[in-house]
């Protein structure tokens, strides 16, 4: 071939062939035979042929012999002879002697990929709890299984102790003898617990005529003792004094006939049902939290009070509205209004007691948060004393509402003022309503907190020497002053290393280094100090944590994601 193409003409010159043969090289499984690579040079005066040495290294670090089927491959590699005629010599003018340099290839040795596959739980850590109740085991099974104490999850322990699924599952085969035989067990285990939550509230009811039959001798609940605290307080001071001005003004509206006093008899009514409501909201609120509701009940004050708002508007405004037009469309004559005056004294008397209980409570808990009056209201931290708020403010105005134009019907025989009185007490109430609607709606929405706190809980993380940065910082309000925070940290590995180091026999750590000889050596030297680095990070994440809930005793829920 090479001689019909240097005939081609003088322009082709020299017309030389350069043969690359390397040896197989292999490694972790995989095969990569370099074969035999040819280029062809154009070139006028200079010949190169070059020699690949091809080094392959096995997993154990040691070069790898070629195999015996590239033995003629790997003899001592021999210079291609001059295929050129005597036209090439002519042409050329001179022998051009063949050099011969030897390229060096290096092949990065690489760790064997391991495949885990879709689902891999050998190394994973289980409790005892879940050993037990998922695996069907006893507490005895699980003495005789290795035992290992990893950092705990929560705040009030430092570490507890856990065991490997693979041992955990391999006791469940012994001691149930096959995987049919676990299966089954935990399928009884299973309808004994349905059949267990079906027959709760009949375990409910015997345990509660116990209790009346031999008398409960437990001191007062926690959830009892809210009732008679705080805003517990406010709300049973409210039910009672609204209970009896709604007796009263009921009589004086069947004495009197009075739109308007059958208005305030309403408005008294769903006073006393919405702050009812409210009380079983403050006893739901105090229930502990369970696997169902992992962040507790506290949102059910929030819940209650937007029932009473629309209580308010449909029972309250609707009934006083429609009253105030039927008054309109058919006047119906009015007797004396003597009592009618005397018991909205009484009632602007009570109610006016209540709402300065509920000022001075709201007050005192604004005070402690370092918030002004205005703004505890509108961010509704506290809704139950809120509705009581705003609904013995409509109270005293309405009573205020009705005595006037129950004082211009009087004066001038007209019974229209008295169903403009009844309208304008509806619209009062509708305007209360609308208000506790939207700021219990803003509560249960999940609104973030305010910008200069959140601010203040971002400088607290970014100040320390282990964050490098934060991302997608959300600090929600969950209600009664309980916050929750999540943020993306980026940390710094170099400081979360030294972190390790520090705890670290440096000279121990030195000689370590110096007996790793092999692959194998250097992997197992990484994967020891490597889980060890990752445990750091996850105490470094946990002082963090730590830190916000102490500086910031709103915070109850921290999420810190590693970026």
């Amino acid at each position: 071939m090479m001689p019909a193409l240097a005939g081609c003409g003088p322009r082709w010159g020299g017309l030389y062939r350069l043969c690359l043969r390397g040896r197989a090289c292999r490694g972790w499984q995989t095969s990569v035979n370099c074969g035999s690579i040819c280029h062809v040079l154009l070139c006028n005066r200079l010949s190169v042929q070059s020699l690949s040495q091809v080094r392959a290294y096995a997993s154990n670090g040691q070069k790898k012999s070629p195999g015996s089927q590239n033995t003629n491959e790997s003899t001592s590699e021999t210079a291609m002879p001059k295929t050129g005629t005597a036209r090439d010599t002519t042409s050329i003018g001179q022998k051009t002697p063949f050099s011969q340099n030897s390229i060096q290839v290096k092949v990065k040795a690489v760790l064997k990929k391991r495949e885990y596959g879709p689902k891999y739980t050998q190394n994973n850590f289980i409790t005892g709890v879940r050993a037990i109740n998922e695996f069907c085991l006893k507490s005895s099974d699980l003495e005789q299984l290795r035992k290992i104490r990893r950092r705990s999850p929560h705040d009030d322990t430092e570490a507890f102790t856990v065991f490997l699924r693979s041992d955990v599952e391999a006791k469940s085969l012994e001691v149930w003898g096959s995987p049919e035989a676990l299966a089954r067990e935990r399928k009884r285990r299973k309808e004994a617990e349905i059949e267990y939550r079906e027959n709760l509230f009949k375990n409910q009811k015997l345990l509660k005529e116990y209790k009346d039959f031999f008398g409960d001798t437990k001191p007062r609940t926690s959830t009892a003792a809210m009732m008679f605290k705080g805003p517990g307080k406010v709300v049973m001071v409210a039910i009672c004094i609204n209970g009896l001005n709604f007796f009263f003004k009921l009589l004086a509206w069947v004495y009197t006939g009075s739109a308007s006093m059958f208005s305030e008899a309403i408005h008294s009514l769903a006073d006393t049902c919405n702050q009812a409501l409210l009380a079983l909201g403050i006893s739901q609120s105090a229930r502990t939290p369970d696997s169902s509701h992992p962040y507790g009940f506290t949102n059910m004050r929030y819940i209650a009070s937007l029932i009473s708002g629309v209580g308010i508007f449909m029972m309250g405004a609707g009934l006083s509205w429609y009253h105030g037009i039927i008054g309109l469309l058919h006047p119906q004559p009015i007797e004396s209004l003597l009592w009618a005056y005397c018991i909205l004294a009484g009632s602007l008397v009570s109610e006016g007691a209540t709402l300065l209980v509920a000022i001075n409570e709201i007050r005192r808990s604004a005070r402690a948060k370092g918030l002004s009056f205005y703004q505890y209201v509108i961010q509704s931290c506290d809704p139950s004393t809120n509705v009581v708020l705003m609904e013995d403010a409509a109270a005293v105005l309405g009573v205020a509402i009705a005595a006037t134009c129950m004082g211009l019907t009087s004066f001038t025989g007209n019974s229209y003022y008295d169903s403009m009185g009844s309208l304008g007490i509806g619209s009062l109430l509708g305007a209360v309503s609308a208000f506790l609607i939207y700021t219990n709606t803003e509560a249960l929405l999940g609104r973030s907190i305010q910008p200069e706190h959140v601010q203040r809980l971002t400088e607290l993380l970014e100040s320390d020497p282990v964050v490098r940065g934060i991302h997608d910082v959300k600090a929600t309000d969950m209600g009664m002053s309980k916050v929750r925070f999540k943020a993306e940290v980026d940390f710094d590995g170099r400081v979360v290393t030294s972190s390790y180091l520090e705890k670290q026999d440096i000279e121990q750590l030195l000689q370590e280094i110096q007996q790793v000889k092999t692959l194998e050596e250097l992997e197992a030297f990484m994967l020891k100090h490597g889980e060890n680095i990752i445990d750091t990070l996850g105490a470094e994440v946990d002082r963090l944590e730590k830190e916000l809930k102490q500086r910031n005793p709103d915070v109850r829920h921290v999420d810190l994601e590693i970026l």
